[in-house]
């Protein structure tokens, strides 16, 4: 068993966190392409989190952070910042198990993203993320209103209820030579990595951002925390200005290499997805995967699992995106 002594995080969190998301959470699909596989040389099994409740993976750590709280938490409510994945996830998590949600949103966040969030219950505040860091606006609705903040990936529950996107991928496919997870600030990479490194040992971990935000990049590289100013991207998912406290030192440890992926080959995945395998697929959501279409990561002979994360994104912007490519 890997050896995860000092880190937040467990594979035993991950197994307790499966057992609580049971029934709440899709247990998604394993998908495969042919196409995919004669053009990479690799046999690729994509985890599609864009058919996941909310339309990506936040479902599994929101429930199971919001699970673990006491009734005087309960009585509070929850509080969140995220520009809408785990925004969604926690709204619906909270109307699940009947707790009060505030979100803190930047103002640009995909309209799809802020509408379903308001759907499921949240009660949403805008906020501007270039003029300011998201803790400073959830500072203020802490202040005012109180709750238990849940941050998009710098928790021991969060971590571990993404961890079980990789438990479930490895139970159904089998060993990995190398899995390939889009990363922000580390809370689905850092969970990943415990489960891939615990099922499946000799598996490599590989993470995978915007060129324009390679701050996991640097972090893993120079042995420190990089922090960078908000990201230009399309990969709003993946805008965050550093890697977490805790999901750090597990990226060190379990974490192989972190990799970086252009727009254009973003898009050229997305356009993929759509055509080839029928797929919406955000752009976020395609990190992973555009490292490994495009070449950048080479996966010859290999069992290669791909994390797909999410399919929240604007039929108008996605319909822009490809069309202008």
């Amino acid at each position: 068993m890997t050896d995860t002594t000092g880190l937040a995080i467990s594979f035993a969190d991950v197994a307790g966190a499966a057992e609580r998301i049971a029934g709440v959470a899709h247990r998604t699909p394993v998908l495969t392409s042919r196409t995919a596989d004669a053009g990479t040389g690799g046999t690729l099994l994509f985890k599609c989190e864009n058919l996941q409740r909310t339309g990506a993976f936040k479902i599994r750590g929101a429930y199971n952070a919001i699970a673990r709280f006491t009734p005087e938490q309960r009585a509070a409510g929850v509080v969140a910042y995220s520009s809408g994945n785990h925004a969604q996830a926690i709204a619906l998590a909270a109307r699940l198990l009947e707790v009060r949600a505030t979100i803190v949103m930047p103002m640009d966040a995909p309209a799809a993203k802020l509408e379903a969030t308001r759907g499921y219950g949240g009660d949403v505040i805008l906020y501007d993320r270039y003029a300011e860091p998201p803790e400073a606006a959830v500072a203020r609705v802490l202040a005012e209103r109180g709750g238990t903040l849940i941050p998009p990936f710098d928790h021991p529950h969060v971590m571990a209820g993404q961890g079980t996107v990789a438990k479930e991928l490895i139970e159904e496919a089998g060993a990995l030579d190398l899995l390939v997870v889009p990363t922000s600030g580390g809370g689905l990479l850092a969970g990943c990595a415990v489960a891939a490194k615990s099922l499946s040992p000799g598996c490599r971990v590989v993470g995978v951002e915007p060129e324009t935000g390679n701050d996991a990049q640097r972090s893993l590289r120079s042995g420190a925390i990089v922090r960078i100013e908000p990201p230009r991207t399309i990969a709003d998912g993946a805008q965050s200005r550093s890697v977490g406290q805790l999901t750090f030192p597990v990226m060190q440890r379990l974490v192989d290499d972190i990799e970086t992926v252009s727009d254009a080959e973003l898009v050229e995945a997305m356009r993929f997805f759509a055509g080839r395998m029928k797929l919406l697929v955000e752009p976020t959501g395609c990190l992973a995967a555009a490292a490994v279409l495009s070449g950048r990561l080479d996966v010859g002979g290999k069992r290669v699992g791909i994390v797909l994360t999410g399919g929240n994104v604007d039929l108008a912007r996605f319909a822009a995106l490809v069309q202008a490519a």
